[in-house]
């Protein structure tokens, strides 16, 4: 098994490496890619140390099984022909190819048969708000079919990259010495602020990340679901939270919505509010699974549920759920 990373440097990519070794990853040999600017630079795995390569129109992917490419979904539409040319099995984290009718939106606890059938040879991850999002409805999917969602996401900087990650951080330090704030990744000031916007607004009031939650959703659950997102930047260092409300075809009792979630794949419950128990970012961070808690019934609708969640948007909203693919790919190849 010949394996590639494509855009190692940035967040998704670190956290990849990180990924395939703590699951033992059955690969033969590891490739890592970058742009020019990354070429030369080595990066330690499995306790071996890999140069980057500089990625390029070139055969460089004959003979790779599977590569991960996270460099961007700019890289990822100039690429993929080249990545795929002798039959590599892209796995995309951008958004270039997710709503391609041809292209499997996939995550495994989900529709993991999906990734089977590629007939470009290309594999898509949804959107980080949208995987923590599904594998949660996936679990009262199972036992009730969801009509409608309202979520509203508290996205933490990660969501943006390393240097989103490093702007909060220094934001903070610099407001503690009296300092005006560096503003460049976000459009305003993130330390002491909330954000409600993520991405561009469309024509219709909602920004492209919240109607990325609507569409990929569907495909993913391959259902008429309907889904209205509002999707909100907050000053947390990582990790993704979401205050979700469902309205189901029948009644769900809180009891029986408690019993999926704990049978389901990929799901954590937190939910003991007498004794102040629930999912918070902060003791979450680089965790796998999707947390789940403040589980009850909706107040205004009779067939209503409301619960909370938080999961790690590198790990399952990016780099562990591409492994996740791969892993399925090997397991029923």
């Amino acid at each position: 098994m010949k394996t590639a990373i494509v855009g190692t440097s940035g967040a998704v990519g670190q956290e990849l490496l990180r990924v395939l070794e703590e699951r033992n990853f059955p690969l033969d040999e590891l490739i890592l890619f970058g742009s020019s600017r990354s070429a030369g630079t080595s990066y330690t795995f499995k306790g071996k140390s890999i140069k980057v390569k500089e990625l390029k129109h070139n055969d460089d992917f004959k003979g790779v099984d599977i590569a991960f490419v996270t460099a961007g979904g700019g890289t990822s539409l100039e690429f993929a022909g080249t990545i795929t040319r002798h039959g590599t099995i892209m796995i995309d984290n951008s958004s270039a190819f997710r709503m391609h009718d041809e292209v499997p939106l996939v995550v495994p606890e989900v529709n993991g048969e999906d990734a089977l059938n590629h007939p470009l040879g290309i594999i898509a991850n949804p959107n980080c708000t949208t995987a923590q999002l599904v594998v949660s409805l996936q679990a009262i999917e199972k036992i009730a079919h969801i009509k409608k969602v309202h979520v509203a996401t508290y996205q933490a900087a990660s969501g943006a990259g390393a240097a989103a990650m490093q702007e909060l951080e220094n934001q903070h330090k610099q407001l503690l010495n009296g300092e005006e704030p560096t503003v460049s990744k976000f459009a305003y000031q993130l330390a002491y602020n909330l954000i409600p916007q993520i991405d561009v607004f469309t024509e219709n009031g909602y920004t492209k990340e919240e109607m990325k939650m609507y569409n990929e959703t569907r495909k993913i659950m391959h259902s008429d679901i309907e889904v209205s997102a509002t999707c909100v930047r907050v000053p947390v260092m990582r990790a993704h939270s979401e205050a979700i409300w469902i309205e189901t075809e029948r009644t769900v009792s809180v009891d029986e919505a408690l019993e999926a979630f704990n049978n389901a794949d990929g799901i954590v419950v937190i939910d003991n509010p007498a004794n102040k128990e629930y999912p918070m970012p902060l003791g979450l961070t680089g965790k796998d699974p999707v947390y789940v808690g403040r589980i009850r019934k909706d107040l205004t609708n009779e067939k209503g549920l409301s619960f909370w969640s938080v999961s790690d948007q590198i790990r399952k909203g990016a780099a562990l759920n591409a492994v996740q693919i791969a892993e399925y790919l090997i397991k029923h190849s």
